[in-house]
């Protein structure tokens, strides 16, 4: 009996002490730390990801990150509320006087979504959506019904769905048009799930979306109830072969890659901070996206960004050299 406890004892006594050791090593060795990052819901997949991967190799490095849109990330991380926001736009003059340092780290797109059971489908997928279509439903409200976006005798009213919250995504969507965010009408929606969810329920209803929000990740198909509309890019009235890649994720991936997709609104991501970051875990961080997690883009759903631009995040980063 003395002998079965002793065991026990030693047995218990060697987990204490390796788990022990392994604290006091990770606080001799390893990087230690808090990361908190918020923003565009465009960047929030695969800024999760690369948390997840990146917590795997620093387990002593804790990475919090939420998102809320690129205004948000944006606004939290001017005033010093999270250590990196995640933007889905280019940076406003106003906001680099205030400190915004940006680093590229991502490109993804913005694509117009309809109902998967709109009455006028099979029109609009011949058609598809033209810059100046766009324009008479987000800017001007000329075209009033589905018949006027497809060139067809339908009277099928059409309602406009536009981002009730300042992001990214609906930024870049007017910047396709020559305008801003403000310029859009539509009735407005929260957050890109709020905005899915919206075109989802209501068969006649068009809208906007980051890719990431319209495709399964699965499946890599279209997400129930919804289906991207394809832009008409050289507006000839017809959706060409060449226009036509948007059947899943990896396709329509592979084409914004190509350039086959305008931009915008295709469009560069962003993870901003307050001043070059001095955090060493910050530091890490960034560096570890801007080189090796890069490689959890295109699996993630976005396109890894060429090497000259990652290079120039390093070197603003100052982990190299000019």
């Amino acid at each position: 009996m003395k002998s079965l406890f002793l065991q026990a004892f030693i047995i218990l006594w060697l987990v204490v002490a390796g788990s022990c050791g392994s604290k006091q090593q990770a606080k001799k060795g390893g990087l230690q730390g808090e990361i908190s990052v918020s923003g565009a819901f465009a960047l929030y997949p695969l800024a999760v990801k690369w948390a997840e991967e990146f917590q795997n190799l620093h387990p002593g490095v804790r990475i919090d990150v939420s998102a809320g849109g690129a205004g948000k990330g944006m606004t939290d991380v001017l005033a010093n509320a999270v250590d990196l926001g995640m933007v889905s736009r280019e940076i406003y003059p106003p906001e680099i006087d205030k400190g915004a340092v940006a680093f590229a780290v991502a490109k993804d797109a913005v694509v117009a979504t309809v109902n998967v059971q709109n009455p006028d489908r099979e029109d609009l997928l011949k058609t598809g959506l033209t810059r100046d279509a766009a324009i008479k439903l987000w800017i001007t409200s000329e075209y009033k019904t589905w018949g006027q976006v497809a060139g067809s005798a339908s009277t099928n009213a059409v309602h406009v769905y536009t981002r009730s919250d300042a992001c990214g995504a609906a930024e870049t969507w007017a910047l396709w048009m020559d305008k801003k965010q403000e310029d859009l009408v539509g009735t407005g929606v929260f957050g890109d799930p709020g905005l899915a969810t919206a075109i989802q329920k209501d068969v006649l209803g068009i809208g906007l979306n980051n890719i990431g929000y319209v495709y399964d990740e699965t499946s890599r198909k279209p997400n129930p109830g919804m289906i991207p509309l394809p832009i008409d890019v050289n507006n000839n009235g017809i959706l060409d072969p060449e226009e036509l890649f948007y059947d899943t994720k990896d396709s329509f991936i592979k084409a914004i890659g190509e350039d086959r997709y305008p931009s915008p609104p295709a469009r560069d991501l962003y993870l901003v901070s307050k001043g070059i970051p001095v955090k060493p875990e910050v530091i890490e961080f960034v560096r570890y996206i801007l080189s090796d997690g890069q490689k959890h883009n295109i699996p993630t759903g976005y396109i890894s960004l060429p090497e000259e631009k990652l290079h120039r995040g390093l070197v603003k980063l100052g982990t190299e050299k000019q």
